[in-house]
């Protein structure tokens, strides 16, 4: 049982932000909204996202991708994030776990995810 004001700050944080249905496995783009003194821009980060925790406001994700000489980068992001401007879902991967841990041991061909075909 949620107090009322922490349930409107909440509803105003979230706001009319139109999040993309999508879990752990599946590729995903995000355009993030960098600050540099008076200026901002937008920065891509594309890879996996590898795990969705908590609900409402507080939901986070993680996103791993292989970057410059094989070195793994992981991202945590909120979902409501102010930062956060686009998040785009690229593939939708075949997993059967909801925690994709596994994947920070693999490289190469054993770290791949099948696509899920319709």
């Amino acid at each position: 049982m949620k107090n009322r004001y922490i349930e409107s700050f909440e509803k105003a944080q979230i706001g009319d932000k139109k999040i993309p249905i999508f879990k752990a496995g599946d590729t995903v783009k995000l355009g993030i909204r960098i600050k540099e003194g008076e200026k901002s821009r937008i920065q891509y980060f594309e890879g996996i996202c590898i795990a969705i925790r908590g609900n409402g406001v507080d939901r986070t994700f993680t996103v791993r991708k292989m970057g410059a000489n094989n070195i793994g980068v992981e991202k945590t992001f909120p979902i409501y994030s102010e930062s956060l401007d686009t998040i785009e879902v690229l593939r939708i991967g075949r997993v059967r776990r909801a925690k994709l841990y596994y994947l920070r041991d693999r490289k190469g061909k054993s770290a791949r995810i099948k696509e899920l075909r319709k």
